[in-house]
């Protein structure tokens, strides 16, 4: 495995320092494959289905046929053996460049859902289960979010398991699932009548009692199919639930590494958004000349490319700690925190160059702007992982 640090092809505008040439060769090959299906099989298809608010069935195909689902989990997936924390998060960034819906799919596919499984299940649910998914035969979500519980929901989750016998019977309600509608194996959290701690099971496609209704009238991410789930004496077998989940502190090592996942997506989100900025300040002419001459628009875009270059660096650290395996949950919070508000100001900068233009989906930067809203929020919000970066500094706890 080799790496160099010398620019390579379809290198980035946005990548002033050339981070990506911080992967190794054969790394970088599966970040271009990714980026050139964005490009050529999935960007055509974003704003007709984004406008109609449906996600596009035949995404599923083109991953698929990508191979690029399963890369990091050892023994599962086309590429063996895992691919590095690094190309992850790369990847999730570069699919969110081309749309931050895609992007989410993928994630909670192969991300929330895959790594639930690989972390919390034994072997024998990991070879059961993640080679169908890695193959994108069988697809995933993951449902903790309640309709009445978001940040509280690792002492407040509302949705119970009741152990008879060789069976668990799951009753409750979760929210905004993405996938939901028409994932094969969603991994359910419920908290344990008996001890009171929290329990992850997969709950298979049809499973009755099982009722995903589809979540309408979003103004963000228009392209997932979220949910809200309606479970009521589902049955689930001993041999569905996750075996390496005892407590929620099972769970918040999982949503440690997914929301450093989302930091990246984040990174996506304000590359793409700078990128078409860019490009329609070189082209969109005022006063007999490009804008891209403007001195006022040169400091948006400045400033734009400063946050990316800053976020993009913080990222390749938390993805070297992550190697390191002395990644903590302050390290992801404060990823989530920075570069999802550096994303904002980013988002909003761009689509003020497209001026009245910035509002039409012709431009794509509605998208951007608009999705860039739900990704501030979820895994966490601005707030509570300011409050977990807290703790760790000052060592008291400002949670009430």
């Amino acid at each position: 495995m080799t790496t160099t640090m010398e620019p390579f092809g379809n290198q980035l505008t946005a990548d002033f320092y050339h981070y990506e040439s911080l992967l190794p060769d054969d790394e970088r090959k599966l970040l271009l494959r990714a980026r050139d299906l964005m490009r050529d099989q999935v960007k055509p298809l974003v704003n007709e289905y984004w406008a109609k608010g449906e996600f596009p069935t035949q995404l599923i195909g083109l991953f698929r046929d990508s191979g690029l689902a399963g890369l990091p989990y050892e023994g599962y997936g086309e590429h063996r053996p895992a691919v590095s924390n690094l190309l992850s998060g790369t990847m999730a960034m570069e699919m969110a460049r081309t749309d931050a819906s895609v992007s989410t799919f993928f994630g909670v596919h192969n991300g929330l859902a895959m790594y639930s499984i690989h972390s919390g299940g034994d072997q024998e649910q990991r070879d059961r289960w993640l080679p169908a998914m890695a193959a994108m035969d069988k697809i995933g979500a993951f449902a903790m979010t309640e309709p009445l519980g978001g940040s509280d929901v690792a002492g407040g989750m509302r949705t119970t398991a009741r152990r008879e016998g060789d069976t668990w019977v799951l009753n409750g309600a979760k929210k905004w699932i993405g996938n939901a509608t028409f994932a094969d194996h969603v991994v359910v959290w419920a908290r344990d009548e008996d001890d009171n701690h929290v329990k992850g099971f997969v709950v298979e496609k049809g499973t009755p009692g099982f009722s995903p209704e589809r979540i309408e009238g979003k103004i963000a991410f228009r392209i997932v199919e979220n949910a809200e789930i309606t479970l009521t004496d589902v049955r689930v077998p001993e041999a569905n639930r996750l075996q390496n989940i005892t407590s929620f502190r099972d769970v918040a090592e999982i949503l440690r590494a997914t929301r450093a996942g989302v930091a990246w997506q984040a990174l996506g989100v304000m590359t793409g958004a700078y990128e078409l900025a860019l490009d329609y300040a070189r082209e969109r002419r005022q006063f007999g000349r490009p804008i891209g001459g403007f001195q006022l628009v040169q400091d948006l875009l400045v400033k734009s490319l400063g946050n990316i270059t800053a976020s993009w660096g913080m990222l390749v650290q938390l993805a070297r700690l992550q190697e390191a395996g002395i990644f903590r949950d302050e390290h992801s919070s404060l990823a989530k925190v920075f570069v999802t508000s550096r994303m904002r100001e980013v988002v909003g900068w761009s689509r003020e160059i497209f001026d009245g233009n910035g509002i039409l989906l012709d431009h794509d930067i509605p998208r951007f702007f608009a999705d860039a809203e739900a990704i501030y929020s979820f895994e966490g919000t601005r707030e509570m992982n300011t409050l977990i970066v807290g703790k760790s500094i000052t060592g008291r706890s400002a949670f009430v």
